[in-house]
């Protein structure tokens, strides 16, 4: 495992619920990454609880977040070091209240 995944790994394995996204919580900077916060914000999540990674400060996280996942896009929604999906999945989950399950869970 190279540097950057075994980086990811931790971050993944050592929070509850982890956010890769575009900016930060308090100021995403793209609209699915703004989407992925709001709506956690509505499943109930508690900001101090949500750790969140912003791969437009580390390329290599940027690359690397999506060879861990198998996933092409950014956000991408861990819990309990388990991949939930991106924001669209994040959506769908959430409508159907899957998401909140997941996410209660976690406690």
């Amino acid at each position: 495992m190279s540097d950057t995944q075994t980086r990811i790994d931790q971050l993944v394995k050592s929070h509850d619920i982890v956010l890769f996204m575009k900016g930060s919580a308090s100021f995403p900077m793209c609209g699915f990454s703004g989407r992925a916060i709001q709506i956690l914000k509505a499943s109930g999540v508690d900001p101090r609880s949500l750790f969140t990674v912003n791969v437009l400060e580390d390329d290599a996280i940027r690359q690397g977040i999506k060879e861990y996942s198998n996933w092409p896009t950014i956000p991408q929604l861990y819990v309990k070091g388990e991949f939930v999906g991106g924001s669209d999945i994040m959506m769908e989950m959430y409508q159907s209240g899957e998401l909140q399950q997941v996410l209660s869970a976690q406690n």
